[in-house]
């Protein structure tokens, strides 16, 4: 028996580029940084004072307000790219609706609610435990997102929630498909969110020495692969991708924005937050994606590079696509569009996976802004600068997460 295709359908989007594909792709396009100094909290004591916030996001032009108090805001993050993406695709279920018994969530988190857990875990030290509030739980696990988007648009088929670091959201679009292939669901919304940027997770990961603190330039401190790259920058928001069965989707007469193609996950098994040397780990990822997807390293027109902008990440990782494509990889493109987005943590696979549909769809590459020092450890080419016009047909896209969680997944054009 044939394994059944999955195509992209929708896609739904808020993050520091814009409140919908169109603006975000746009502004991808053009090189456009979100960085700026940090607004969600006073950052003056803080070693790193920026992040690529999501600004003037209003959640009740999505979310009734009575559920609004209801959602952390990762999970309205979540609500507003679902609505959108479902839109997109054309769908909608009712209750009774017979189809939505066939159509299911797939969510991924790094850390859930965690404005809710800091928020909450000061009520219970300052005013006690009686004034902790009953929402308090179900908006700080990550799997409520996922929840609330299966209830809100009668979604009644799987329904899982991926917790894997940085690669979640990017597992999330490869368990979906897997749930697709083998019969148990026709439609997956999938995708994931975040929502970090509060004083505990920027004070933690400034400890670790993680984030950029080139706080008098905000919009060139996220510039992956650059000599001169100090860490990551915080970023902020969500991305969905409606997959669905190719028949399905043709019988309905759907606009189909591409194909899912090949998933590949491995573990590095090396360090809680550092890769592992050489990319090995992450360079089995991208083979095993390419042999799902029936492909060889020649067949890859573009890879969107996890490309975080510390300095361990952006060398392994030119190691790892050298070790997975071996001469090839210096003839193909490999830009980073978090030195645009920031690093959405659990929801950045998705918002790149978006970005590599678009990139099929128009052919267009985005840059890596911000590189302006070559590093001899990286050593490919990283579209520096300015979007590229190309044929663009197979793509990947890398997600590296904490605990050496790697996943590359494979989109190609609809056919």
């Amino acid at each position: 028996m044939a394994r059944r295709r999955v195509v992209i359908t929708g896609l739904g989007t808020v993050n520091p580029l814009g409140q919908s594909v169109a603006e975000t792709w746009k502004n991808a396009r053009e090189g456009v940084s979100g960085v700026g100094r940090i607004t969600h909290f006073d950052p003056t004591e803080f070693r790193a004072q920026i992040a690529a916030e999501v600004a003037g996001f209003d959640p009740e032009e999505y979310i009734p307000r009575k559920e609004v108090r209801r959602l952390d805001r990762n999970a309205q993050f979540f609500w507003a790219a679902a609505s959108q993406a479902l839109k997109d695709a054309g769908l909608s279920y009712d209750e009774d609706d017979p189809a939505a018994l066939r159509a299911g969530v797939a969510c991924g988190s790094g850390i859930g609610g965690i404005i809710t857990f800091q928020d909450e875990v000061g009520v219970l030290r300052d005013r006690g435990p009686g004034r902790v509030s009953p929402l308090a739980i179900t908006k700080i696990i990550s799997n409520m997102a996922g929840g609330l988007a299966s209830i809100e648009f009668n979604l009644f088929g799987p329904n899982i929630c991926t917790v894997t670091a940085c690669a979640a959201s990017a597992n999330a679009i490869g368990d979906a498909a897997e749930i697709i292939r083998r019969d148990d669901a026709d439609v997956m919304l999938s995708g994931g969110a975040e929502a970090g940027i509060v004083e505990l997770s920027v004070a933690s990961f400034a400890s670790a020495r993680a984030l950029s603190t080139r706080n008098d330039d905000p919009a060139a401190a996220s510039r992956p692969f650059d000599a001169d790259r100090d860490g990551f920058v915080m970023g902020e928001g969500g991305a969905v991708l409606i997959l669905e069965e190719r028949q399905h989707a043709l019988d309905r007469g759907a606009t189909i924005y591409g194909e899912v193609l090949g998933y590949g996950m491995s573990a590095d098994g090396y360090h809680i937050t550092m890769p592992r040397p050489g990319g090995a780990g992450a360079a089995r990822a991208m083979q095993h994606s390419l042999r799902d997807a029936g492909l060889g390293p020649g067949d890859i027109d573009y890879i969107n590079a996890h490309g975080t902008s510390t300095p361990a990440n952006d060398s392994t990782e030119s190691s790892a696509v050298k070790a997975a494509f071996g001469d090839l990889a210096y003839k193909i493109p490999v830009s980073s569009t978090k030195s645009m987005t920031g690093h959405l943590l659990g929801g950045a696979g998705a918002l790149e996976a978006m970005l590599c549909v678009l990139a099929i769809r128009d052919g267009v590459i985005p840059p890596t802004i911000n590189y302006e020092t070559p590093d001899p450890e990286c050593d490919l080419d990283y579209v520096p600068n300015e979007a590229r016009e190309a044929s663009v047909g197979n793509v990947m896209t890398n997600s590296f997460g904490f605990g050496g969680h790697n996943v590359a997944l494979v989109f190609g054009p609809p056919s």
